[in-house]
């Protein structure tokens, strides 16, 4: 009943905004990426960066796009820092082109915000011949991961601030199919369900998100790595879907989150001082919560998943 807005333990509510969940909080210094950030949440995750003080890089798919959002943050907010570059994160070699890119750029990276996603589109296969919800959601932000880790891990180090790795997934992880990830199944289009699927790349989120932090922690690495769930949002995410995009224009979405209320999570997970520390965990309307199934919740599901994606990242 998120429209009474209720507090949880950080004071804050599925009710709040971006801009009241990082009120005080002075990012200057901070370098920041942002995956999809012209689309949806990324927008606003991006305008409240900025207004915060960091430096965002907007990884985009449609550079255009991109410039003109910068464009339009800049005139609301002069003294803003913002770059745009170019990345389609179903295709790998993409994913390597914008890293080998930002690596030779000599930026500092302090945030990784991995908020890009689609949901529930026809079966199909990326360039690299991956279901295309798995290849985007989940194998392109694992991929960005790990070849930006470094950076992070170099930047924590000589900065003495803390790195963020925070991964947009949802509660739609809950209509994953039964075994949670179908590892040996990824590519089956007689089985495929366009929900489930999604699903399924959101669960890969959550346990992407543990065993990065599980490891980070073992490493004894100035670096934390969460995931959380948006909320319910008028985004045009659905826009592979009729049916659900008609009905996120219908009089339901009077009962949705606002964009702004929708990246208030990730900015919270991002930037806020109460999460100094915290790693491993799962955020829900700015406070900490539970995956709602058990595979989003297995350590050995999320080895398993961390192997198998190493495979997926290294025979490409």
């Amino acid at each position: 009943m998120w429209i009474f807005g209720w507090k949880g333990p950080s004071g804050f509510s599925a009710r709040s905004t971006a801009e009241e969940v990082t009120e005080g909080i002075d990012a200057t210094g901070l370098t920041a990426i942002v995956t999809g950030a012209t689309s949806g949440i990324g927008v606003d995750t991006t305008r409240v960066l900025a207004l915060r003080g960091a430096h965002v890089v907007m990884a985009v798919r449609n550079v255009e796009a991109g410039k003109k959002l910068k464009e339009s943050i800049l005139n609301e907010i002069p003294s803003a820092k913002i770059d745009v570059m170019q990345l389609e994160l179903s295709s790998m070699a993409s994913v390597r082109k914008f890293a080998s890119e930002y690596i030779a750029s000599c930026l500092p990276l302090n945030i990784l915000i991995n908020n890009a996603g689609i949901m529930a589109p026809p079966f199909s296969l990326s360039p690299d011949g991956i279901e295309l919800q798995f290849a985007t959601n989940h194998v392109g932000h694992f991929l960005l991961t790990h070849l930006l880790l470094d950076t992070m891990k170099k930047t924590a180090r000589e900065s003495n601030r803390e790195g963020r790795i925070v991964l947009v997934s949802s509660d739609g992880h809950k209509f994953a199919y039964n075994e949670g990830i179908r590892l040996d199944k990824i590519n089956n289009e007689a089985e495929y369900n366009c929900y489930r699927a999604y699903g399924q790349s959101k669960v890969a989120n959550i346990l992407h998100a543990k065993e990065l932090a599980r490891r980070l922690k073992e490493e004894g690495v100035n670096i934390t790595a969460n995931s959380l769930h948006p909320g319910e949002i008028a985004t045009n995410l659905a826009r592979n879907n009729g049916l659900l995009n008609a009905i996120s224009n219908s009089f339901i979405k009077y009962l949705l989150k606002t964009s702004s209320q929708g990246a208030a999570t990730q900015l919270y997970v991002a930037l806020h001082p109460q999460v100094k520390g915290v790693s491993g965990e799962y955020f829900k309307n700015s406070n900490i919560s539970k995956p709602g199934t058990a595979p989003a919740q297995d350590d050995e599901l999320a080895k398993q998943l961390w192997d198998f994606s190493m495979k997926l990242i290294k025979t490409q």
